[in-house]
């Protein structure tokens, strides 16, 4: 017999049972509605697991000698260094206004046209004022933070702000010279923002309200440029990050931080004299319970293990040589690639033995290129650097440097510092306020 929902003098007559199995059917419906909502994909920084490898196939195995077919290019973004997200049919990227007093989402079709653009915010005003966050987007809402400090949900259909949280100023924030950079990492209900300083080091935002669903205790260091991580080790989650000096796990429910690990990258007391901030910018990478950083400046990078309670952390290996300066790194089959530090311009590509922290190889990219970022897909890598603005794709090689194709973006002004993004075979370059897509399929 059912019991009613409403009434505690029920009494059982067919047509309530046929009613009530499908009130309950219902429900269970929009339970499961309900459910696949709050685990909708987010899309963002450097794909879907924020370690720049995306999910293609059937691309390019080599490309012409002109590179690439061209499918559109806009230089109506303005200046930045974010990366776009392509969500269904559209492209979304930050930049700035014509005077550059106003950072500004771009909202574009996939032919290159404009669609809509929103001011949310100002940008950071001291050192590389051009903007630096890529949006994170799930469903029908946008995430973005400014470079000062503010963090803004927009409705991605038009471009409406749906909330604005000035984080700076609600959380004391403190930073370095180079203010916030720092892209949305948004899950369950939340968004979180890492204002550092003496009130909080790490908050997490209601994602539909901005309303603060907690804040972190303060371990009394400024924030760095680094965009956390979740992680899930011995089924429990964790945010990763770096704050000024120390390495943090935060618990995503409540905000404990769980444990505190430092002397990674802290800088020595005669550079601390000399105003040198120990300046990290890399997104942390974790496989199977390992942790690893890696930050420029002679800093050099770090495998960690976390432990089974996920309370703290032990250092299996060191590297001095891969100093990665803001690039990134690619994991591939047991294999780390990426580029390091030799001076703000230039720098050597390397791969690193995951397992033991040897470097396998180091070497320059011939053609006077530099350092740069690199992303992976379907098994190759594809380097952009910032020196020259050469692209490249490359064979994974524990032996060498083994690039297949290449060719040169020539548009764009300023430093070649947004990251590549790989989708449905197109891949996007931005060169400060030019945007082009490439059919690599």
């Amino acid at each position: 017999m059912f019991l009613s929902l409403h009434s505690e003098n029920y009494i059982y007559e067919p047509e309530n049972e046929l009613y009530m199995k499908k009130r309950f059917c219902i429900i269970g419906l929009l339970l499961l509605a309900a459910a696949s909502v709050s685990a909708q994909e987010v899309f963002g920084w450097r794909g879907p697991n924020r370690d720049g490898i995306y999910p293609e196939t059937g691309l390019l195995k080599e490309w012409p000698a002109q590179g690439p077919a061209l499918k559109w290019e806009t230089t109506v973004i303005g200046k930045g260094y974010s990366s776009p997200i392509i969500v269904g049919n559209r492209l979304y990227i930050t930049g700035m206004d014509e005077d550059q007093t106003h950072e500004v989402f771009y909202c574009f079709d996939l032919n290159g046209q404009l669609q809509y653009s929103t001011v949310y915010s100002t940008p950071w005003t001291q050192s590389y004022p051009e903007t630096r966050t890529t949006p994170a987007i799930q469903g029908d809402k946008a995430w973005v933070i400014s470079g000062s400090g503010d963090i803004v949900c927009l409705n991605i259909a038009d471009g409406s702000i749906v909330w604005k949280v000035e984080g700076a100023a609600k959380f004391q924030r403190k930073t370095g010279k180079w203010g916030t950079s720092e892209c949305p990492l948004v899950y369950d209900d939340k968004i979180v923002f890492m204002p550092g300083g003496e009130l909080t080091t790490m908050v997490a935002l209601n994602k539909n309200t901005g309303e603060v669903m907690w804040q972190s205790e303060s371990i009394h260091e400024q924030s760095n440029y680094v965009n956390p991580l979740m992680v899930n080790h011995n089924g429990q989650r964790i945010i990763i990050s770096i704050a000024q000096y120390t390495i943090i796990g935060v618990n995503p429910d409540n905000g404990e931080i769980m444990f505190k690990h430092k002397g990674e990258f802290a800088r020595t007391p005669e550079d601390m004299a000399k105003g040198y901030e120990s300046i990290c910018t890399n997104t942390p990478i974790y496989k199977d319970g390992y942790l690893f950083f890696s930050n420029g400046y002679d800093m050099g990078s770090v495998k960690l293990k976390l432990n089974d309670d996920n309370r703290g952390v032990t250092r299996v290996w060191r590297n001095e040589s891969l100093d990665t300066h803001h690039g990134h790194q690619i994991l591939l089959d047991g294999v780390l690639y990426g580029s390091n530090w030799t001076n703000n311009t230039s720098g050597n590509w390397m791969a690193v033995d995951w397992e033991t922290g040897q470097t396998l190889w180091e070497t320059a990219w011939p053609g006077g290129k530099g350092k740069g970022s690199i992303v992976s897909a379907e098994g190759k890598l594809y380097q952009y650097d910032e020196r020259r603005g050469f692209v490249a794709l490359v064979n994974p090689s524990r032996e060498k440097l083994d690039i297949i194709s290449e060719f040169r973006i020539t548009k764009g002004d300023g430093p070649f510092w947004a990251h590549p993004v790989i989708n449905d075979g197109v891949m996007y370059i931005r060169h400060g306020g030019y945007l082009a897509a490439f059919s690599i399929k």
